[in-house]
């Protein structure tokens, strides 16, 4: 699945975009070390692209396109992970250890 993540500056900047591997996970942290502050941030996640290129029949338009995810970063020394559970119809999220 595509990941774009976001940095809140006034207006919504792009940092960065990744690809989830096998196990749906990313093979390094998005931000870490000087790079993660305390800041509003945004994942958006390809769901559509994601079960379309698995061959799930979708209807037009998909129900689930991009699944935004905004959250903020108070302190930017702990761990911080943001999995996101998701089908063709419902997603959730939770901050994960």
């Amino acid at each position: 699945m595509t990941i774009t993540l976001y940095e809140w500056n006034g207006q919504w900047q792009m940092i960065k975009q990744v690809q989830t591997n096998s196990d749906g996970r990313t093979d390094a942290p998005l931000l870490e070390g000087d790079a993660l502050k305390a800041c509003r941030y945004r994942l958006e996640f390809d769901a559509e692209g994601y079960f379309r290129s698995k061959g799930v029949d979708l209807p037009e338009p998909a129900f689930l396109g991009l699944v935004p995810i905004d959250f903020g970063i108070a302190q930017p020394w702990m761990p911080y992970h943001v999995p996101l559970l998701i089908s063709p119809w419902v997603y959730s999220t939770y901050r994960g250890s």
